[in-house]
């Protein structure tokens, strides 16, 4: 923070506010670009990809589970795990891994 108001108060003395903010607004697009775009971008696949989820595809839970889709609904998907077990987990626990990424590209 201190140094913050340093470059503000140099920015008065010698030149423009404007050039002393130019390292701030750069920092700030830099960081846009390496951090907010993407993390948005993923989000807007993940909810396309569960938006799309269907009875026969194969699926991986939050928590490792691997199963296949019996019956979607609208906020929760029923699981067959194996051995007859059937398992009813939110559409939010749901991810891609790397096979369906793989396969969207």
């Amino acid at each position: 923070m201190e140094n913050l108001f340093i470059l503000l108060q140099m920015g008065g003395e010698g030149g423009s506010s404007w050039t002393s903010l130019l390292p701030l607004f750069l920092i700030l697009v830099v960081f846009y670009f390496f951090f907010i775009r993407p993390q948005t971008k993923k989000t807007k696949e993940q909810r396309k990809f569960r938006e799309a989820l269907k009875k026969g595809d194969k699926v991986v839970t939050i928590g490792g589970v691997h199963g296949k889709i019996l019956e979607v609904k609208e906020t929760t998907v029923v699981l067959d795990v194996g051995n007859q077990l059937k398992l009813t987990v939110e559409k939010s626990a749901i991810v891609m891994d790397n096979t369906q990424i793989a396969q969207t590209k």
